[in-house]
């Protein structure tokens, strides 16, 4: 419900904008204004206030309250709705799979361990608890040795994608999976790279699309690439890293949904095949977690360090810091794998059709 005060305001001001106060008329008082409207004195002393704050009155000594002169003012200007279309929920189903009261718990544990730190500005890479568990939970789930030092927290993979062009530069050639992804392609095009399809083979890229066009980053979903399902093998993943051997060379490896892997265990990324170098690995929780988890990270390798701290250091995090510390937990206390871990025996069984 509207306050009194406010639409008296709104009342005053449709009346000056509209002429029906003219400039320099004197307002009635405020008694006599409060008798008028039916409301209080100090309804009326408010709203008066706020009227003069804005520059719409000016009051004189003894004199009561005069209309200012409104030199913008445009017919119809100050017209305000009487009421607002409110837009409605989107109807949305939550994953059923999902143990909430697991995530909410830890929400209330970091809440009361943590709090003044959930209230300062995260470091420019991502707080350190969270880049520390990530590196714990890679090393023990995937057998990837990643130095925290070298994971930047960003908010999912779009984000991160733009990270590496303003990591890489502008002047790079885009190599990209012909089809992939379509929001890939669609965020270096914005970012101002050039973008250089190649076509998609039974085993990953096809290696006559390697060895002919020309590009200089590669951007590679090896795992389950979207739309065509294609999973790259050993050998082709071998092949990846034996073209990025040449300097000057980048993989960006887009890890999204290996952790779902259903035979066993993920297969080793290009980035533990690679020793981490030449490649760049992304990966976030948006499918392993939620949607609504607007949380990614990338590693980068050793050798990139410094250019990312001259051209992409300067950049704010844009992870809240609670996000931050509640998936760290989540992460540490081994929620995360036991969740993983219960998604993929669920995801076996659908497979086998029991």
């Amino acid at each position: 419900m509207e306050k009194k005060y406010y639409a008296l305001y709104r009342r005053i001001k449709e009346k000056i904008l509209s002429g029906e106060y003219p400039s320099g008329e004197k307002l009635p008082s405020k008694r006599v204004m409060a008798d008028r409207a039916g409301v209080s004195l100090v309804t009326v002393e408010t709203a008066y206030g706020m009227l003069e704050d804005e520059g719409y009155i000016s009051s004189r000594e003894r004199r009561g309250y005069f209309v200012n002169r409104i030199d913008a003012f445009v017919a119809g200007a100050g017209s305000s709705p009487t009421s607002l279309t409110y837009l409605e929920e989107e109807e949305t189903v939550p994953a059923a799979e999902f143990e909430y009261s697991v995530w909410f718990k830890t929400v209330r544990r970091v809440i009361a361990e943590q709090g003044d730190r959930l209230f300062v500005k995260a470091p420019n890479q991502g707080c350190a608890v969270l880049r520390n568990a990530i590196a714990d939970y890679l090393y023990r789930y995937r057998g990837m040795v990643a130095e925290p030092r070298c994971i930047v927290i960003g908010s999912g993979s779009e984000q991160l994608y733009e990270t590496v062009v303003k990591l890489l530069g502008r002047d790079r050639i885009f190599g990209v999976e012909d089809p992939c992804y379509e929001q890939i392609r669609t965020v270096y095009t914005d970012m101002g790279v050039s973008v250089c399809p190649l076509r998609m083979g039974e085993d990953g890229i096809e290696s006559g699309e390697l060895q002919a066009k020309r590009f200089d980053v590669l951007h590679v979903t090896p795992f389950h690439s979207y739309p065509s399902g294609v999973t790259a093998d050993v050998s082709k993943r071998h092949e990846y890293l034996r073209w990025a051997e040449e300097k000057g060379r980048y993989i960006v490896e887009d890890d999204f949904d290996s952790e779902f892997f259903i035979p066993g265990n993920p297969i080793e990324s290009l980035y533990a095949l690679g020793g981490g170098r030449s490649v760049i690995y992304i990966n976030t929780f948006s499918k392993s977690l939620s949607p609504a988890m607007r949380i990614g990270y990338m590693i980068l390798p050793e050798e990139l360090l410094s250019t990312y701290d001259a051209h992409v250091g300067m950049f704010s995090c844009s992870v809240p810091v609670m996000d931050q510390y509640v998936l760290a937990e989540f992460i540490a206390s081994g929620s995360f794998e036991r969740h993983l871990n219960r998604m993929r025996r669920r995801m076996r069984r659908e497979k086998e059709g029991r």
